[in-house]
C-alpha cells in the first residue's frame, strides 16, 4: 500500500492504535522496517511475556516470546517481507503468554510503501485464536463467552436464577451415521426448538459441541424448567417426526438452582452444570435430572478414589493388599483351598469396600495391571502352602474386563511356569458371569483353561437369574453358593429345601460344591448334613493376610 509518508509516520500510527486499542479485542501493532522498532498496544504487554510495549531488533527479539517450535516459521515470513517479497503477513502461531504458556495466535499485517515503493512500515493485528468464540454461526445463539459475560451482570454472586444444561444424546453416532452436514442441521434446528421455547428472562447458549445452556434470571421456582425440558424434549420429537425418522434422536437435562447451592466462582458452577447432565445421560437419556449435591459428592469421592488407585498402581501397588479366606473339606474338615480377596487403602490410610473400589479399577481400565500383580501374589503364596499342603489350590477372581482385554490365558500360563505351579494349584472365578453368555472371546480363554486342568467356578449362585443357564452353557468344575441364598436357606424351610434340591441336582451331574457364609456350629452341623463338597465362612475364618493365614494353618 502506498501512502504519504509524511501523514502516517511510525509515532502518529502508534497514537492511534493506542486511541483505539480499548475498543477492540485484538492487540494492534505497528512495526518500523526502516528503523527495526515495533510497537504493540499496551494490554498485550499484560498478556503476552514481551520485553515491553516497544523494542528494537525486532526478529531476533521476536525469538524471545514466540514458542521455540513456532519461530523459525516467523522468521522465514519476515524476512520475506523485509525483502520485498510479500506485501502481507498472515500466521498462525504460538506466542508465550505471561506465565509462561504457549497462546494460539493469528497475526495479520499489510506492509506500507513510500512514494518509491519501498516498503516503511507494516501495520496490523493479532489475536487470540484459542478463545472461544462470542457467537457460533451454526445454532445462531451466543457462545460461551457471552454466558459468562451475561451471568456477571445479572447475577454476579450466583445467588438465585436457574440453569439448565442441554445434551443431544449419541449426537456424534450421528454425525458418524449422517455426516457433520446433517449434524449442524440438527444443532441448528435443536436450538431452534430450545429458543422458540424460551420465555421472558429466559437466554440460551450453544457451550461446546452439541450442549447448550439456558439461563433463567426470573424468580422462577426449579419445577418450571422441568417443565421448560419437557416442552422442548416435546418439540424435538415433532422435529424428528418432521424428518420422516431420518435420524433418531433425544436430548438430555440437567437442572440446577442457583439458590439451593454454593459456588464460588463461574468455572466451579460450570462443572456443576456438566456434572448434572453427565448424571441425566447416565441414568438412561432422554431424561432429566435435578442436582443434588449428596450425588456430587458422591461422585467428587469416586474421583478421588480413582486418582488414588492410580497413584497406587503407579507406586508398585503401594496400598493393595491381598486377603485369604479358607476352604474346608466339609468331610474331615481339611484344608482344600484359599480364595484371594483383594483389599486397598488410600494413601491417606482410609480403607475402602471393594464393593465400591473394584467397579472403578474396572470402568478405568486399570483392573489389568492389579489383576496381574493378584494373579503373581496369588501364587507366591499358594508355592508355599504346597510345601506342607501338595495339593493345596489357590482361587482368585477374574474380571470380564481382564477377560476381554488382556491376554489372560497366556497371562496365567506365564504366572504358573514361573511359580511351578501344576495348572490344577488354581481356580478361576466369575462372578459377573452373565458376561460369558454373549462373548465368544471370553468363552475361547474359558474353554483353554479347562482344556489345561484349571479349575472354573461360578461364584454368587442363587443371585443371579440365569446361573442354571450359565452352568450348562460354560460347564464348570466348581459352583459356590452364595452367603445370601446360605442364610435365607438357614432361616426359611422353603429355602432350605430348596438348597438341598440344588445340591443334589450340582452332585447330579458330576460338580463341586462350595457352601459360603457358614458362621456358626449349628449352622455348619446343619449344612454338612446335606453333604457340600467344602465349607466357606467366618466359622473357619475371616479373610486374613497372608502371615495370618500361614500361622492358623501351620504353614
Amino acid at each position: 500500500m502506498s501512502t504519504n509518508a509524511e501523514i502516517l509516520t511510525f509515532d502518529n500510527i502508534c497514537r492511534i492504535t493506542e486511541e483505539f486499542s480499548p475498543c477492540m479485542n485484538d492487540y494492534l501493532y505497528v512495526y518500523d522496517l526502516v528503523s527495526d522498532t515495533y510497537y504493540i498496544t499496551e494490554r498485550a504487554v499484560k498478556r503476552f511475556n514481551l520485553p515491553g510495549s516497544i523494542f528494537h531488533d525486532v526478529v531476533a527479539t521476536h525469538g524471545k516470546f514466540v514458542y521455540p517450535d513456532d519461530f523459525p516459521m516467523l522468521e522465514l515470513d519476515l524476512m520475506q517481507v523485509l525483502s520485498g517479497q510479500k506485501e502481507e503477513h498472515n500466521l498462525e502461531y504460538r506466542w508465550l503468554g505471561a506465565d509462561g504458556s504457549p497462546v494460539w495466535i493469528n497475526c495479520r499485517g499489510r506492509v506500507i510503501y513510500d512514494e518509491n515503493r519501498t516498503p516503511i512500515l507494516m501495520v496490523g493485528c493479532i489475536n487470540e485464536i484459542g478463545n472461544q468464540q462470542k457467537a457460533d454461526n451454526v445454532s445462531g445463539l451466543p457462545g460461551e463467552s457471552f454466558l459468562h459475560e451475561h451471568m456477571q451482570m445479572m447475577i454476579p454472586d450466583f445467588s438465585k436464577g436457574l440453569l439448565m444444561r442441554i445434551g443431544i444424546d449419541d449426537f456424534k453416532t450421528l454425525n458418524e451415521r449422517h455426516g457433520m452436514g446433517y449434524g449442524n442441521f440438527i444443532l441448528r434446528k435443536v436450538a431452534d426448538c430450545i429458543q422458540q421455547s424460551l420465555d421472558a428472562f429466559q437466554y440460551a447458549y450453544r457451550i461446546v459441541s452439541d450442549e447448550f445452556i439456558v439461563l433463567d434470571v426470573s424468580d422462577r421456582p426449579a419445577a418450571s424448567m422441568n417443565l421448560l425440558y419437557h416442552h422442548i424434549r416435546s418439540a424435538v420429537d415433532n422435529l424428528v417426526e418432521q424428518q420422516h425418522y431420518k435420524a433418531l434422536y433425544t436430548i438430555s437435562g440437567g437442572i440446577i438452582s442457583l439458590s439451593d447451592i454454593k459456588v464460588n466462582n463461574y468455572e466451579e458452577l460450570l462443572k456443576l452444570t456438566e456434572f448434572a447432565l453427565a448424571e441425566a445421560k447416565n441414568r438412561g437419556k432422554n431424561q432429566v435430572y435435578f442436582f443434588c449435591p449428596a450425588d456430587y459428592e458422591k461422585f467428587l469421592q469416586r474421583r478421588h478414589i480413582r486418582s488414588c488407585l492410580r497413584q497406587s498402581v503407579s507406586n508398585n501397588f503401594d496400598g493393595f493388599d491381598l486377603n485369604y479366606q479358607p476352604i474346608i473339606m466339609s468331610n474331615g474338615e481339611h484344608l482344600y483351598a484359599a480364595e484371594t480377596l483383594l483389599r486397598y487403602r488410600t494413601p491417606e490410610g482410609k480403607s475402602i469396600s471393594p464393593y465400591e473400589f473394584i467397579p472403578i479399577l474396572e470402568d478405568s481400565g486399570l483392573i489389568i495391571p492389579v489383576g496381574k500383580w493378584i494373579i503373581k501374589n496369588a501364587l507366591d503364596m499358594c508355592a508355599q502352602c504346597r510345601e506342607k499342603y501338595p495339593d493345596f489350590k489357590v482361587s482368585i477372581n477374574l474380571s470380564y474386563i481382564q477377560l476381554l482385554k488382556s491376554p489372560m490365558f497366556e497371562e496365567i500360563m506365564e504366572a504358573l511356569d514361573q511359580h511351578a505351579l501344576p495348572p490344577n494349584s488354581l481356580i478361576v472365578e466369575l462372578t459377573e458371569s452373565g458376561h460369558l453368555e454373549n462373548s465368544p472371546a471370553i468363552q475361547n480363554v474359558w474353554r483353554k483353561l479347562k482344556n489345561v486342568d484349571v479349575s472354573i467356578a461360578i461364584d454368587d449362585f442363587g443371585t443371579g437369574y440365569s446361573n442354571l443357564q450359565n452352568i450348562g452353557n460354560l460347564r464348570p468344575n466348581i459352583v459356590k453358593i452364595d452367603r445370601s441364598f446360605t442364610v435365607k436357606a438357614l432361616q426359611n424351610d422353603y429355602e432350605f429345601e430348596l438348597l438341598i434340591h440344588i445340591i443334589r441336582m450340582i452332585h447330579s451331574i458330576g460338580l463341586n460344591l462350595v457352601v459360603e457364609g457358614i458362621e456358626t456350629r449349628e449352622e455348619l452341623i446343619k449344612i454338612t448334613a446335606l453333604n457340600p463338597d467344602f465349607i466357606q465362612g467366618y466359622f473357619y475364618s475371616k479373610p486374613c493376610p497372608k502371615e495370618e493365614f500361614f500361622g492358623k494353618f501351620g504353614v
